[in-house]
């Protein structure tokens, strides 16, 4: 199959998204092929196998695959099937030196040629090295997370991460560490969970209580197969602290306590997209500032208090300048199924997969990553599952504000009076650019022009 050419969408047009993507069975079983075998995705972090011999075991749909350190410098990435009867070698992950097949006891070596068939010899000669080697998958490395690809003929991973990849590569996301990692299983389709982030314009709604403290003015930009979201300069947005044009009138002068204030909310009700260093940074303000210092002394003294902390901790902060920061947004789409979230010390992300092949249930992951101290590897945390998508003890309440959405839209889209999604023409660009390029590989589905009435 010839790779799609991806081309980027006229900005602010008004289109229509059918409902096909989202409920069609007959879609997400063709997404197999016509998705699944073609794009990266990502698979494991690279300090999640440090050792020679750790693997993780990636699960889409049918396939399952094993990523693996091999050695101390490269990772390779196999299906996992025994080549005897096709059972499944691995599943989770663990440390190995070699995959062992529990049904019959066939053994491959880390580099997947044979290392044990029971009595090979009544084969009689037929069982050649190249029949009984494991199949290996395209697996390439970007920013510490680990990618796979099942077309072989798939471009490197390089340059379709491009311009994505050119634009993160200053915040060395390479260098950050889980925080925490939590999934469940979703009542909805992997697209509808996914988009619920892929999109600010939610915020003034599911998350009112933001809007004490922050202006919701955001861009969305495509990017070939990728996009990106962030938000607007001051003085379209009114400074962090400030609160919002939509429910205060005037902004707020002083701002040591709001930013107090919202950085505890954050770290309370999220735990991410925010580092503890900054929290400790914005208590201070209050105490240590003197009433009438202009908002933006405040904010600038904020970072430069995190930046001491952090350094006493031994982090130190990326090369990256405003300017930089400002175009590169906070919010970036990665085709198809990854959210990135990131700022200079701090990334907060979101992974979602088809459940088999029923349109309305996938799999949601969602964890916060801190950039790491020199010289120290933090221990890694387990994914955390929680099937109650009401627990506001697990979740925390702003992702409790999004996953209680996602249900409620997937039905909706079963309804007859429901004639597609109408994305915002200035701040949902990032949905319509996937959707087009989903169209691309799928062959149907495209945003069509929102007809005149």
């Amino acid at each position: 199959m010839e790779a799609p050419t991806f081309i980027s969408p006229p900005p602010a047009e008004p289109v229509l998204i059918p409902a096909e993507a989202y409920i069609s069975k007959s879609y997400a079983a063709a997404e197999a092929d016509k998705l699944w075998a073609k794009v990266w995705q990502w698979a494991c972090r690279l300090e999640e196998i440090p050792k020679v011999g750790d693997y993780v075991t990636y699960d889409i749909l049918e396939e399952s695959i094993i990523v693996s350190r091999i050695s101390k410098d490269e990772v390779r990435a196999y299906y996992n099937v025994c080549l005897h009867r096709g059972r499944r070698l691995t599943s989770g992950k663990g440390n190995t030196k070699r995959f062992h097949c529990p049904f019959h006891g066939w053994q491959w070596n880390l580099d997947g040629t044979n290392a044990r068939v029971v009595d090979k010899h009544d084969w009689c000669g037929q069982l050649t090295d190249e029949k009984i080697t494991m199949k290996p998958i395209r697996c390439e490395t970007w920013g510490g997370y680990v990618f796979i690809n099942m077309d072989p003929d798939c471009e490197p991973l390089h340059d379709y991460l491009e311009p994505a990849k050119s634009m993160l590569d200053p915040f060395e996301i390479d260098k950050m560490r889980f925080r925490w990692r939590k999934a469940t299983v979703m009542p909805c389709n992997w697209k509808t969970a996914l988009e619920a982030f892929n999109e600010s314009y939610h915020l003034q709604t599911s998350h009112p209580q933001l809007l004490e403290w922050s202006d919701d003015l955001h861009w969305s930009k495509a990017w070939g197969k990728h996009a990106n979201s962030g938000m607007l300069p001051f003085p379209d947005n009114r400074l962090t602290g400030q609160g919002s044009k939509r429910i205060i009138d005037e902004p707020i002068d002083d701002i040591r306590e709001a930013l107090a204030t919202n950085q505890q909310h954050l770290v309370d009700t999220l735990d991410a997209f925010l580092s503890h260093s900054m929290v400790e940074a914005a208590q201070r303000l209050p105490k240590e500032l003197p009433a009438g210092t202009p908002p933006i002394e405040v904010l600038q003294k904020m970072v430069e208090w995190t930046i001491e902390i952090d350094a006493k901790k031994g982090v130190t902060w990326p090369a990256v300048s405003p300017q930089h920061m400002m175009d590169a947004g906070y919010d970036w789409h990665l085709f198809p199924n990854c959210l990135i979230l990131v700022a200079p010390t701090y990334v907060l992300g979101y992974r979602t997969r088809p459940n088999g092949y029923d349109p309305d249930s996938c799999i949601f992951e969602a964890y916060a990553m801190d950039r790491a101290p020199e010289g120290i590897e933090p221990p890694q945390p387990e994914i955390e599952w929680s099937m109650d998508l009401t627990d506001e003890k697990f979740w925390g309440l702003i992702l409790m504000q999004d996953i209680g959405n996602m249900p409620e839209v997937q039905k909706g889209m079963h309804s007859r009076g429901y004639p597609g999604a109408r994305p915002n023409p200035v701040w949902e660009v990032a949905v319509s650019n996937f959707h087009r390029t989903l169209a691309q590989y799928m062959g149907t589905g495209a945003p069509v022009s929102e007809p005149v009435s």
